[in-house]
C-alpha cells in the first residue's frame, strides 16, 4: 500500500506550466542529449516530453531541495498514486489536492498514455529506482557488486528506452537489448560525470568490488582525492560504459529517419562525455564536466559515419 501524505505534506520543486492538450512541455534542464529534439518526428514530441517531464518531475523530487528522507518518500508515494488515478482516465479527474507542480506533468502524460498505452509497470519501475536512491543514500549503501548496479540500471534507465521504442513499434528481443544497453550506459556516464557531487551527498555508486580491485579506500573517495589509483578506477568505469554503448550503438539503424538520427546524436553525447571524462585530461572527483559548443560538433561528424 502507498502511503499519501495531505496536500500541506507534500513538498514539490518549482514544475513546468500546466498544458494545452497539443503543447509540449520545455525542456529547461541541462541535458546532454536531445529531448525531443527537432530531429524528434512530429507527432513523437509530445509523448517523449511527457515521458521526460513524467521522469525528470520523480528525480527532483528524489534529490532535489533540502526536505527530509522520509517527507521524499512520501511524496513519491504520493506522485505514484496520483500517476496511476491519472492514467486510469485522460488526467482530468486528478483531486484538487494534486500539486500543481505535478499536474500539468501527470496530465500530458495521460493524454499521451490515452494514445500510445505505455506499460504501467515501467513507468513504475522508474519510481520504484527513485525511492531506492532515496533509502540507500539515506542508509548510506553502497552497491556490492556490477550486477547490483545494473539491477539498478534496469530500473532507472531502461524503461525511458523501452517506452520510447514501444512509440516506434519496435519491440523485438535484440533491439529492447540494444536500447537497454544504451540505457544503462548513459545512466553509468551520468554516475561518472556527478562523482563530485554525488559522493559528498552519499550516493555511492562505484561498486565495492571495483574499488576493491583498484585498491581505492572510501575515505579516499569521500576526500575527493585524485591519484593513480582512483584514475586507474574511473578509466575502469568509462571502458565498462563505452563497452556498453558501442553494444547497443547498431540499435540506430532500427528507427526510421530523424528518430535514427536522434539517437545517433543520444549515442555520440554519451561517447563524447566518455572521451572527455578521461585522465588526465579531465578529474570528475574535482570538477563537473559539460560539453561545450565544439563538442557537438564532434557528436554530429561522427553521428555521420555510424
Amino acid at each position: 500500500m502507498h502511503v499519501k501524505p495531505s496536500p500541506a505534506a507534500v513538498s514539490t520543486p518549482p514544475g513546468p506550466p500546466l498544458t494545452e492538450p497539443g503543447e509540449v512541455l520545455p525542456v529547461t534542464h541541462y541535458e546532454n542529449f536531445p529531448v525531443a529534439s527537432w530531429l524528434c518526428p512530429a507527432h513523437l514530441r509530445a509523448p517523449i516530453a511527457a515521458l521526460y517531464h513524467f521522469a525528470r518531475t520523480a528525480d527532483d523530487l528524489a534529490d532535489e531541495g533540502s526536505v527530509s528522507p522520509e517527507q521524499r518518500l512520501a511524496d513519491l508515494r504520493a506522485y505514484r498514486s496520483h500517476l496511476h488515478r491519472a492514467l486510469a482516465g485522460d488526467g482530468s479527474g486528478l483531486p484538487d489536492s494534486v500539486p500543481a507542480a505535478w499536474r500539468g506533468v501527470l496530465q500530458a502524460l495521460a493524454r499521451q498514455h490515452a494514445v500510445w498505452q505505455w506499460p504501467l509497470s515501467l513507468l513504475d519501475d522508474l519510481l520504484d529506482a527513485f525511492e531506492q536512491d532515496v533509502v540507500w543514500t539515506q542508509a548510506q549503501r553502497h552497491y556490492p557488486d556490477r550486477p547490483t548496479l545494473l539491477d539498478y540500471c534496469r530500473r532507472s534507465a531502461n524503461p525511458v528506452g523501452r517506452l520510447v521504442l514501444h512509440l516506434h513499434g519496435v519491440q523485438d528481443a535484440p533491439a529492447l537489448q540494444q536500447s537497454d544497453d544504451i540505457c544503462t550506459a548513459l545512466q553509468l556516464i551520468n554516475f561518472w560525470q556527478d562523482l563530485r557531487q554525488d559522493i559528498p551527498r552519499g550516493r555511492h555508486y562505484l561498486t565495492d568490488a571495483d574499488c576493491l580491485q583498484h585498491g581505492v579506500s572510501r575515505a579516499e573517495l569521500q576526500a575527493l582525492q585524485s591519484a593513480p589509483a582512483t584514475q586507474a578506477l574511473i578509466q575502469a568505469q568509462l571502458d565498462w560504459a563505452e563497452a556498453l554503448m558501442r553494444r547497443g550503438a547498431p540499435l540506430v539503424h532500427r528507427l526510421p529517419g530523424r528518430a535514427g538520427w536522434e539517437l545517433r546524436l543520444v549515442v555520440q553525447g554519451g561517447l563524447q562525455v566518455i572521451r572527455r571524462l578521461r585522465p588526465p585530461q579531465a578529474d570528475p572527483l574535482q570538477r563537473r564536466l559539460k560539453l561545450r559548443r565544439s563538442d557537438y560538433a564532434r557528436m554530429l561528424w561522427h553521428s555521420l559515419w555510424m
